[in-house]
């Protein structure tokens, strides 16, 4: 008798749910991925994806043909639930967990006695724990793990935690290689996600409690923004002393147990520039370091625009028959970070939205990873356009924002008014 496939439902289909739904389809498991978004939906079930990840379009082409994985915007019965949905912060620097409630919302109705519950999005202590309170209130015909009153013998919802720990633009790979820590609201909980994981995970699962794997995914991006931090900060003191910070940094990490990170125009994406902000918000009165690393980190693109005021000035002392309306700027990249369409908390598109604010009509923006300039207002309203390297290969001031590959292998940019906040020179 063939044994029945386990039934897995992503809810979540962005960088994350969708690149890890596509490798659990491809290892064996029927997977049912769950959007708000029916544009998302529609693609994957075409076989094609809505991100740029390598070699992933050919794996979701692969699983979709085969009917192993499929999209749909309604939640489905399954065996396991996996949530990776986004976890912002407030205007306020507090972590927003609306949208992992309103996965639990959704998934409510169709969980059954069984079933397992697994948190990835990156979260503050204690997000897990709040979850079995909205699962429990929802459904309290179930006896939901972590509940007051509910019997580890008898508990019929598991639940746990296990923080997604890939790099983009290597997640495929990561996704099998990377340990996995993984924390279940009771041992019952762990034992039961790490034996899920170890179906598609060749690195160690281990084992531990919520809490704990909340705070360890916090750390770990807290630890290389207070690194990135120290360098973004000797890049501006360099600067002001007139050395290289790239050399500087070369020859001071010679020293055997000295290895500075690469300075650049700010820390972007969904983790680093996001989870210190959770512990931060934490405890406030204890995180005077880690508070120092984000304000560091988020005043870098102030300091770039600040360069390029003095560039642009440098260009019409050395023009006079130009005013400052007739300088035309280019600005290389707005994803977070190299060969990535990602503009999740882009301090590159932050510094391109200060420029196009304050030179309306004038900044041009190159970037090869996506299609059209993104739906915001000062975007729209200020910035020229989206164009190509060649296109752009013209403008009076250059600003290379992000190390593309593209752009390192282009000698057109560069010129006597160009700087370069991406790699060394």
């Amino acid at each position: 008798m063939t044994q029945q496939k386990q039934r897995v439902a992503m809810v979540g289909l962005g960088y994350i749910g969708l690149p890890t739904a596509a490798l659990m389809a491809s290892k064996g498991l029927e997977v049912v991925g769950v959007d708000i978004n029916p544009n998302t939906v529609e693609i994957l079930n075409q076989g094609k994806v809505h991100i740029v990840e390598p070699d992933l379009d050919e794996l979701v082409n692969q699983v979709v043909k085969d009917g192993s994985l499929r999209a749909t915007v309604t939640p489905e019965e399954a065996d396991v639930f996996v949530v990776a949905v986004p976890t912002p912060f407030t205007d306020g620097f507090k972590p927003d967990l609306s949208y992992i409630k309103s996965a639990c919302e959704s998934i409510a109705p169709v969980l059954k006695e069984g079933n397992l519950v697994i948190l990835e999005s990156t979260s503050p202590i204690g997000a897990t724990e709040k979850m079995s309170d909205w699962l429990s209130e929802l459904r309290p015909d179930l006896n939901v793990a972590g509940q007051k009153g509910v019997d580890i013998e008898n508990v019929s919802l598991n639940l746990a935690h296990c923080p997604e720990r890939v790099l983009p633009g290597k997640v495929l790979e990561e996704l099998v290689s990377n340990d996995r820590v993984i924390g279940g609201i009771t041992e019952i909980c762990s034992l039961r996600a790490a034996e899920f994981y170890s179906q598609f995970v060749k690195g160690t699962c281990v084992i531990t409690n919520s809490r704990t794997a909340e705070m360890a995914k916090l750390t770990e991006n807290s630890f290389r923004d207070v690194n990135i931090a120290f360098a973004n900060e000797l890049s501006m003191i360099c600067e002001k002393f007139d050395i290289n910070v790239w050399e500087l940094i070369k020859l001071a990490n010679r020293h055997p147990r000295v290895n500075i990170l690469q300075p650049g125009c700010g820390v972007g994406g969904h983790c680093i520039a996001v989870d210190p902000w959770f512990i931060v918000d934490s405890a406030p009165e204890l995180t005077k370091v880690i508070h120092a690393a984000r304000l560091v980190n988020d005043g870098k693109p102030h300091w770039v625009v600040q360069q390029v005021d003095k560039l642009v000035t440098d260009y019409l002392l050395e023009n006079p028959g130009k005013g400052i309306k007739d300088v035309k700027i280019a600005c290389y990249g707005l994803a977070f970070k190299p060969n990535i369409d990602d503009l999740r908390e882009s301090p590159a598109l932050e510094i391109a939205e200060k420029l196009g604010a304050k030179y309306s009509g004038q900044v041009s923006v190159v970037e090869p990873h996506i299609q059209e300039l993104p739906e915001r207002s000062s975007l729209s309203k200020h910035l020229a356009e989206l164009v190509s390297a060649d296109a752009a290969a013209d403008a009076d001031v250059k600003v290379i924002l992000v190390a593309h590959d593209s752009f390192k292998a282009d000698e057109s940019i560069s010129g006597k008014y160009t700087i370069n906040v991406a790699w060394p020179e």
